[in-house]
């Protein structure tokens, strides 16, 4: 029976805080992150993924290709914070370009299934219905396109992040899908001659 408090007592505290666990993921707010797919690695990250302590998630990115950061459910989702329904993921993304080629534009793809496109009723989004105005930025892109249906995508566009500079995104993702994983689909652009 002390055993069983005991183990029930340290996995709480592994989902309250963060940090890489023992197989490389990394786990904040419920959610654990994953670079196993890609050209990236991730540093650290940091918060509960709430409005008001976002998880910051920092990697960098070794190619101008698109890499597939891997998300799972392993504990509580951060409930939203407002008056509508529904789980939530305020993220932001500190990205170092080590790919040694500038960036012009950039693109997230939320897919339920890899290889997939997002559809409405899969239950992940980036804040479809838009209740939340201002909580999907860049500070080194001006201004973002959104297309949904039957994809879930954003662009943004309006900037440059040269080689060796860091670059911050904030999303904020809805998060009803009744699967305990989804992927973030990241994809630098780079100029064409």
């Amino acid at each position: 029976m002390c055993l069983a408090r005991i183990a029930a007592v340290l996995s709480a505290a592994l989902l309250i805080g963060a940090g890489p666990a023992d197989d490389g993921t990394w786990v904040a707010g419920g959610y654990s992150f994953s670079d196993e797919m890609g050209e990236f690695r991730i540093l650290d990250i940091a918060g509960t993924g709430t409005r008001s302590d976002p998880i910051v998630l920092t990697q960098e990115l070794y190619t101008a290709s698109a890499e597939v950061l891997v998300i799972r459910t392993v504990g509580p989702r951060p409930r939203a914070e407002t008056d509508r329904t529904g789980m939530v993921l305020y993220l932001q993304l500190e990205t170092l370009n080590a790919s040694g080629l500038a960036w012009v534009e950039f693109g997230f793809e939320l897919q339920e299934q890899l290889g997939k496109p997002s559809t409405y009723g899969d239950g992940v989004s980036f804040d479809q219905v838009r209740t939340e105005r201002g909580r999907i930025s860049s500070n080194a892109f001006a201004s973002h396109e959104r297309n949904f249906e039957p994809y879930d995508r954003i662009l943004f566009q309006e900037g440059t992040v040269d080689p060796h500079q860091t670059v911050q995104f904030s999303l904020l993702i809805t998060d009803l899908t009744p699967t305990y994983q989804f992927h973030l689909v990241q994809d630098p652009r780079i100029p064409f001659s």
